[in-house]
């Protein structure tokens, strides 16, 4: 049941893949809370996935396009709004991928040309969106920019890798445009540091069902799932949350504050 937090906004969706993608949720989600808007995503994701099926669902225009070619984004935004009717109110960047991870290079032995390829995805692409965005005078006032991140910015988890230095990125490109655009357009920017969650993505990395069942184990509400992150999002993107800005927002059912559990000193005790 929707509450009608969206109705009436525009927006950008990057990144649903499939079913399992937070972007996919966050896409039905904010159909069902009254928002219109766009998906788009990288051209060889688009003939991965299942993003027409999603368009259909939500009544949007798919538009390709590459997130760190700025003539892409350029592109991208002006159809958008030409599409939608108006300027955005906002936009979800939830882009990640590692060449390293992918192929199963170890953190001592990274392809440098494939780790600066992980920060310009995973990283870098999200300045060149807010960047356009900006440029192109394309969001309204009191908009609202995000971004999915995940906890091994702050914390180092094996196999995780050049990813985590990709997030560390995106996060303090949060904090530097949140200050820029608020200054600008009142425009928010955020990012949201979700629990491990079983997508395409995040299944690349190696160990990752374990590493899934061990935080919800540390998670005294459990691990927060695609489901409720969606939740979440269409949260920020409602005008209930105009003064939250150039945060990182922990979506993790405790898991970042918590020291130890109950539950994992019982496993740890077996």
């Amino acid at each position: 049941m929707g509450y009608n937090l969206l109705k009436g906004k525009r927006g950008i969706i990057f990144g649903a893949l499939d079913e399992n993608s937070i972007a996919w949720k966050t896409a039905l989600k904010c159909h069902e809370e009254g928002a219109t808007f766009t998906l788009t995503n990288a051209p060889i994701a688009l003939r991965m996935g299942k993003i027409n099926e999603l368009a259909e669902k939500t009544n949007s225009k798919v538009i390709p396009a590459d997130a760190t070619s700025t003539e892409d984004l350029t592109k991208l935004f002006n159809e958008s709004v030409e599409e939608l009717g108006g300027k955005l109110d906002f936009v979800l960047h939830s882009i990640g991928m590692s060449p390293n991870v992918r192929k199963g290079k170890s953190y001592g032995d990274l392809n440098y040309d494939w780790f600066l390829k992980t920060l310009d995805i995973s990283g870098v692409s999200f300045h060149k969106v807010l960047q356009t965005a900006e440029k192109n005078d394309s969001m309204n006032e009191w908009g609202s920019i995000l971004a999915l991140t995940y906890i091994a910015a702050q914390r180092t988890f094996p196999d995780y890798s050049d990813m985590a230095q990709a997030k560390s990125v995106l996060e303090s490109i949060a904090r530097s445009y949140g200050y820029r655009f608020a200054k600008l357009k009142n425009v928010r920017v955020n990012t949201i540091s979700q629990s491990p969650t079983v997508t395409t993505a995040g299944a690349g990395v190696p160990g990752f069902d374990v590493f899934v069942d061990y935080a919800n184990k540390m998670s005294p509400l459990g691990n927060a799932s695609a489901d409720d992150c969606a939740n979440y999002i269409a949260v920020m993107f409602s005008d209930m949350t105009r003064m939250v800005n150039m945060q990182n927002l922990m979506h993790d059912g405790g898991f970042s504050a918590s020291g130890i559990t109950e539950a994992l000193v019982e496993e740890l005790s077996k």
